[in-house]
Formats: C-alpha cells, sequence, structure tokens
C-alpha cells in the first residue's frame, strides 16, 4: 500500500506537511497544498483510519446492532440512524443479532475491539447480561426499541402497552369479542407490554379473559404468521379478528386466510404492528399501529452523540417513549359489525 512517506517524496515535503494537509490544511500555504494533494491523487492514497484511530483516541464510527435486519422495522430505524450519523461526520456499522444472544455477545466484543465512537443496541439477551458486560467497557450507547433498565443508560422506545391497547380497543370497538393474539417470543419485553395492552382493553371492555387467545411464535417473521394462521383456523371456536405482534406476522397471517378461502376483514379482521411500507401494499391493506422508526433512529443517535461528544461530562441520561398510532385501513372494520 502506498504509505504517507511516498506522498512526502512524490511531493518534496515533510511527512509532516503531509500529516498536516489531511488533517489541519489551513496550516499548510495553498501551493504546497496543492503539490501534496496532487501527489496523494496521483499515487492512490488512502490514510489508515485505524492509524489515526489510535493516534486521537477517538473513531469516526458508531454501531447499529439490531434484531432482524429483514424486519423493514429496523431497516427505518438504520435509516434514521445514519442521517444523523452523516451529519456528524461518522459511518455507522449495522450488524444483525437474529434474537441470537451469543452472536450479539460476539458483536459487542467487536464493537470494543473496533473502539466504536458508540452504538446503538436492541438487545437480545432477555436477561440483559450482555448489555451489563458492554457497560463496564464504557463504551457510549443507547438502547433502542427498549426501556433503559436503570437511570445511568439512554433509551429510546415505544410504549408498547399502550399500542396493544390501541389495536384490541379498536377490533372490540367494531365488535369482536373472540380475538387472538398472534405473539411471538414471551421473552421480548416488546411482545409481553403488546399482550399487556391487548389484556388490559379486554378487560377495560368487561369482557372475560378467555375473549383473548394467544397463539405463540419462537419468532415475528411471515413464515410465523402463516403458521399462526393456520392454527387459528384450527381453533373449535374461530375467533372472528386477529392483533399480530408485528406487520410481517400479520401478512402471514393475511396469505394464510387467502389460502383458505377466508374473506378479510369479512370473516377475519387483522390488525399488525410497525405500519411497516409493506402494509399499506398490501393485497389486503393492513390495519397497523404505526412506530415512528425512523425518528427513533434519530433520537437515539442524537443521545448517543450527545453522550460520546466532547460535553459528555454534563450528558444526562434520559428514557424517550414515543407514543404508537392506530392507522385504520381495509383488513379492519372502522365500524361496528353487523
Amino acid at each position: 500500500m502506498v504509505s504517507i512517506k511516498d506522498v512526502a517524496r512524490r511531493a518534496g515535503v515533510s511527512v509532516g506537511t503531509v500529516s498536516n494537509v489531511i488533517n489541519r490544511p489551513s496550516y499548510v500555504s495553498p501551493d504546497t497544498r496543492a503539490r501534496v494533494t496532487a501527489a496523494i491523487d496521483e499515487l492512490g492514497f488512502v490514510r489508515s483510519e485505524s492509524a489515526r484511530q489510535l493516534r486521537v483516541g477517538r473513531s469516526r464510527t458508531m454501531a447499529l446492532l439490531v434484531l432482524d435486519i429483514a424486519n423493514p422495522f429496523f431497516v427505518d430505524v438504520a435509516r434514521g440512524a445514519e442521517r444523523v450519523a452523516r451529519g456528524a461526520g461518522l459511518g455507522v456499522m449495522l450488524c444483525n443479532s437474529g434474537h441470537d444472544p451469543n452472536v450479539e455477545a460476539e458483536y459487542l466484543s467487536l464493537f470494543a475491539e473496533q473502539r466504536v465512537r458508540g452504538a446503538l443496541i436492541t438487545p437480545a439477551d432477555a436477561n440483559g447480561a450482555n448489555v451489563e458486560s458492554f457497560k463496564r467497557r464504557q463504551i457510549p450507547f443507547v438502547m433502542v426499541d427498549r426501556v433503559g433498565p436503570s437511570d445511568d443508560v439512554c433509551s429510546v422506545s415505544i410504549d408498547d402497552e399502550v399500542g396493544g391497547e390501541l389495536a384490541v380497543r379498536h377490533l372490540i370497538r367494531a365488535g369482536h369479542t373472540q380475538i387472538v393474539y398472534a405473539n411471538g417470543p414471551s421473552t421480548l419485553a416488546q411482545c409481553r407490554d403488546r399482550q399487556t395492552g391487548a389484556e388490559r382493553a379486554i378487560a377495560e371492555a368487561g369482557l372475560p379473559p378467555e375473549a383473548l387467545t394467544v397463539i405463540e411464535a419462537d419468532q415475528m417473521t411471515v413464515a410465523s404468521g402463516r403458521d399462526a394462521g393456520s392454527r387459528l383456523l384450527g381453533l373449535a371456536s374461530r375467533p372472528t379478528a386477529v392483533f399480530c405482534v408485528n406487520d410481517l406476522v400479520a401478512l402471514g397471517v393475511l396469505q394464510a386466510m387467502f389460502a383458505a378461502g377466508v374473506r378479510v376483514p369479512d370473516d377475519v379482521a387483522i390488525v399488525g404492528y410497525d405500519d411497516i411500507e409493506f402494509a399499506a401494499a398490501a393485497a389486503v391493506p393492513l390495519t397497523s399501529v404505526r412506530q415512528p422508526a425512523f425518528r427513533m433512529g434519530q433520537a437515539a443517535t442524537e443521545l448517543l452523540l450527545e453522550e460520546a461528544g466532547d460535553e459528555a461530562e454534563r450528558h444526562q441520561h434520559r428514557r424517550v417513549v414515543f407514543q404508537p398510532e392506530l392507522v385504520v385501513r381495509a383488513s379492519s372494520p372502522a365500524s361496528l359489525r353487523r
């Protein structure tokens, strides 16, 4: 590889002058700066970012670790994070744990080895051991799509209990009294919180607890949604509505209904969660609980830059909680069923 010494020889200047042109161009006269820049272009020199990090002790990279990069919700979170990071001159290292705590632990170790400026983390480890271990590395981080476990951690999340309540209250107001909740893994706080909200809506309506049937899956994918739909159709007393833990599961349920010749929403109403782009574009546009994923990514990165910045000692850890919004479309009736 071309070295800084090669550039200095070609331009006829010292190594220190080349360094100044790269890092402190205002220190160098325009003529000398032009000569060094020409030598850099001619030789194809690329400075070593790792060497720069060792010298100044600050990385120009932040990390983002998500549960499932195939989920459009996390894509939107990443887009929001990247928008703010680029504005601050940082790149984003995007990694996917795939809901696996062991993979999560490996990536957190990599972040420490790479000396990232900071990290945004959606934890896969239910007991929080990986995040607690990472905290001891003293690298700034913000939890995304989770409420921080303590006051010394920043977090950006949404009120999932309210989201679950919005979804099931909507279905009850439309006249449904037998509802399925197609859940994901109960180890995930979001899944539990959305179920809590759904149960609260059932209780507030004066319906018995058995009015809500919970179908749990290990994943939150279209495939698990198809399986949930098949299980729903096999119930002795078929529910007339299903609330899904996310839109991918809802799309799978919708596919299962189509395959069985069940009409949506006439026979079964469906409500999803996240309001990803595909929700509105489905064969029957999905009613969904909207999460402001892009804004969540932005807010989390803003908190991270604040904590990792020059005035980090003034940083106050905060828990930012966004409120969800129900978006009603064709997959569920907007008025009472007849």
